[in-house]
């Protein structure tokens, strides 16, 4: 979906905000252009710098397709990278090194693609190399001069020379495959031990040191603690986290809460930094249980959620401890402790019309009309609202509306709304939401609105879905609100949801919905027949099904009413 390609450069701008950070200078980046000699023959003609790496390529073989056609990306190591490199393995010079070790070493220094800087995100690279290991990339300040890092093991020394079949970065070390397990580097690291004594009481030590042939099943992540996390919520010692939640008395036991704290520490499939802030929930091994993503200002937070008005502070992933590539998968580091928050259904009384991006135009915010304008079809100008594509330019917008005199919005909720044109052939056919998060159960949703006729022969009918399931009843823009009592009104799917006793702000029940899972839910309204550009969405009411349907009501001024 479009939303989550503009999710996932958000990876992006981390990188661009470190660089502007005080005290940092904008990193350096030399390119030059050798179309006449392909990656070997660039090495031949710098063998002041690469003589080592060439004689490397030469003994394993590689040297003879890395000097034809192809498209590769190369991280060459500087001789004095590669002498390090040897020493490290007691080998006194390239011909005394293991084979089938220098073979390794060589593939995980090229990508089967050219890749640039400007793909140079912060984590994972978006091509996996010929070892089968993903490479992160980082930056690193040091004396004012900023630099990548790969692997955080090799600074880059010149960036895109750009050759016959590829693209070199020159690289100051050697970079050196991920040799353990998650479950292995996390037990080698002391300052890990109470989470690591969890692990092999739960059973999961064994499903994080295994390292499945099927890659689809491979790869994990993790958000461990540190005794230090744990220390600052209670927990000086792994006795002390047992015997606060290992209930029945067997981490072992799927139903324990030890067992269920440590499950939701880990997800399927390999996710780095920029891979978890691409997506605002990540499911994780404790079946239904996600954990929620925000970026804010730099930092990647876990849990940061507001429920019936309260802001939840969520769980700092330290970034430099964070994206430690495993033979298995990835962990990272969780500055405090968090479990999973066991909730009853909860009623969400959604404002459609306070999202981010409004709130940010103080200017226009709860004090005038602002349009949100999708010039082209990729465009996504509000991160959780999008809406389908029309080919008249000047319906593909999406305006906030705001006054507390206009009879369009002078009894809404905060007194605005959102308006967006509908209908086929030429204005946007679905508008498509994403809601804050909703505590698991089953809920009634409600569509509240000011309705608007345009014409006598306008009529914007509307399917709803939730999650791609289609609601048992449809939606009018232009219907009004029928008369009766709250009681009468609310048997046939409608209510009165504002102060004002006019039948033009209504409420439809569109149908019941199960949500299996707490996080953010997605919500389609799709036209059906007719079509106008003043459908006036206020608010969306997602009510658990044994809760009051009809009350509150709401004041513009945001007050509920329980009478």
């Amino acid at each position: 979906m479009k939303r989550n390609i503009v999710l996932a450069l958000a990876s992006v701008a981390v990188i661009a905000l470190l660089m502007s950070a005080p005290g940092c200078r904008k990193i350096k980046i030399e390119e030059s252009t050798t179309g006449d000699v392909n990656i070997v023959g660039y090495l031949d003609k710098n063998l002041d710098s690469f003589s080592l790496f060439r004689q490397i390529l030469e003994r394993t073989g590689n040297a003879a397709f890395l000097n034809a056609y192809g498209a590769y990306t190369c991280f060459a190591p500087t001789n004095s990278g590669v002498k390090t490199y040897l020493a490290g393995l007691g080998a006194a010079s390239v011909e005394a090194a293991d084979i089938n070790t220098l073979k390794d070493m060589v593939r995980l220094h090229l990508l089967s693609d050219t890749v640039y800087t400007n793909s140079f995100t912060d984590g994972k690279l978006p091509v996996v190399t010929m070892y089968g290991q993903y490479l992160v990339t980082s930056v690193a300040n040091v004396s004012g001069v900023s630099s990548y890092l790969i692997n955080r093991q090799g600074a880059v020394l010149r960036s895109n020379v750009r050759v016959g079949n590829g693209v070199i970065h020159v690289i100051d070390n050697v970079l050196k495959p991920a040799v353990k397990t998650i479950a292995q580097q996390l037990e080698e690291k002391p300052e890990y031990s109470i989470f690591v004594q969890a692990l092999k009481e739960t059973g999961y030590y064994a499903k994080l040191n295994a390292v499945d042939a099927d890659t689809s099943k491979r790869w994990m992540t993790v958000f461990a603690e540190s005794n230090k996390a744990l220390a600052d919520s209670g927990f000086a010692t792994y006795a002390a986290l047992k015997a606060k939640y290992s209930k029945t008395g067997n981490p072992a036991n799927d139903n324990d809460s030890l067992h269920i704290y440590v499950a939701y520490h880990i997800s399927q499939g390999l996710k780095f930094l920029g891979d978890i802030i691409s997506t605002p929930t990540h499911e994780t091994l404790q079946p239904q249980e996600v954990v929620s993503i925000k970026l804010i200002d730099q930092q990647v937070l876990l849990n940061q959620d507001e429920f019936n008005g309260v802001l939840e502070k969520g769980v700092v992933l330290t970034r430099a401890k964070s994206d430690v590539a495993a033979t298995n998968g990835v962990w990272h580091d969780a500055a405090a402790h968090f479990m999973v928050k066991f909730r009853k259904p909860t009623a969400l009384y959604w404002d459609v019309s306070s999202f981010d991006e409004i709130k940010k135009l103080p200017a226009y915010y709860k004090k005038a009309n602002y349009n949100f304008t999708r010039a082209t079809e990729a465009d996504n100008p509000i991160k959780d609202h999008y809406w389908g594509w029309g080919p008249l330019a000047s319906t593909n917008t999406l305006t906030y509306t705001y006054s507390a005199a206009s009879s369009i919005t002078n009894y809404a909720y905060n007194a605005d709304i959102n308006m967006l044109p509908l209908g086929l052939p030429n204005r946007p056919p679905w508008w498509e939401m994403r809601t804050p998060p909703i505590v698991k159960g089953k809920y009634k949703v409600w569509v509240c609105y000011r309705q608007q006729k345009q014409s006598s022969s306008s009529n914007m009918l509307c399917q709803v879905s939730v999650n791609g399931t289609i609601m048992q009843r449809t939606m009018n823009f232009t219907d009004t609100r029928p008369a009766g009592t709250d009681s009468e009104l609310e048997a046939i799917g409608w209510k009165r949801y504002t102060e004002n006793t006019s039948n033009l702000w209504a409420a439809r029940q569109v149908g019941v919905i199960e949500f299996t899972t707490t996080k953010q839910q997605l919500i389609r309204i799709t036209a059906l027949t007719g079509t106008q550009n003043n459908n006036n969405l206020d608010m969306i009411h997602f009510i658990p099904i044994d809760q009051d349907q009809v009350l509150p009501r709401f004041r513009p001024d945001g007050t509920m009413i329980y009478q």
